[in-house]
């Protein structure tokens, strides 16, 4: 993944087909965020005296579903398909999910700020690519980049870095996120 600025492709239609690579695959990313928090509360919710972490994902899982929505009503404005993976991103965000509650919370905060952190430097990327050509949209990606920052300080702050295997658990989330933003650009 690359977090530089893309320049836009020569042509006729290529700022438009950049725009609908930036919205297929920020839908498909929140898309991803929300099945991971209810992948996360599903296990949290069946364990006893998990009330506190369960309450803190369904917060996380209302900010991503709200950027979802927003994503949504874009993606019908602009006359743009969503992903055609969004099946296998809804199943395999709620499996990593679902995966790193069994894990434990620090299991859980570590997958946050794997995920967050690749998506902040995603964001930050589209942000300034789009600061000219589009600048509500840069400012709605800002609000947005600057709540996931946010949730990956909170991870941190609740032990994130204590996960066991911590850093192999990153790296291969961190790897999965990329290897999703670059497929869901295009199909």
């Amino acid at each position: 993944m690359n977090d530089k600025p893309i320049p836009p492709s020569p042509g006729l239609g290529a700022q438009a087909a950049r725009l609908a690579q930036i919205l297929r695959v920020d839908h498909a990313g929140e898309l991803g965020a929300v099945q991971i928090y209810r992948g996360q509360r599903a296990v949290m919710s069946a364990a006893a005296g998990r009330g506190e972490i369960s309450a803190q994902l369904a917060d996380l899982e209302a900010h991503e579903a709200r950027h979802l929505a927003r994503f949504d009503e874009l993606l019908g404005r602009e006359k743009v398909r969503p992903t055609l993976l969004a099946p296998l991103w809804r199943a395999a965000g709620f499996a990593l999910g679902a995966g790193t509650a069994l894990m434990g919370e620090k299991a859980i905060h570590a997958c946050t700020e794997a995920v967050e952190t690749v998506i902040e430097g995603h964001y930050a990327g589209q942000i300034a690519e789009l600061e000219t050509r589009n600048p509500a949209l840069a400012a709605e990606l800002s609000e947005f980049r600057d709540e996931e920052l946010a949730h990956r300080d909170q991870a941190v702050e609740q032990g994130a870095r204590a996960a066991p295997g911590y850093a192999l658990l990153s790296g291969v989330i961190r790897a999965g996120c990329r290897a999703a933003i670059a497929i869901s650009e295009h199909v």
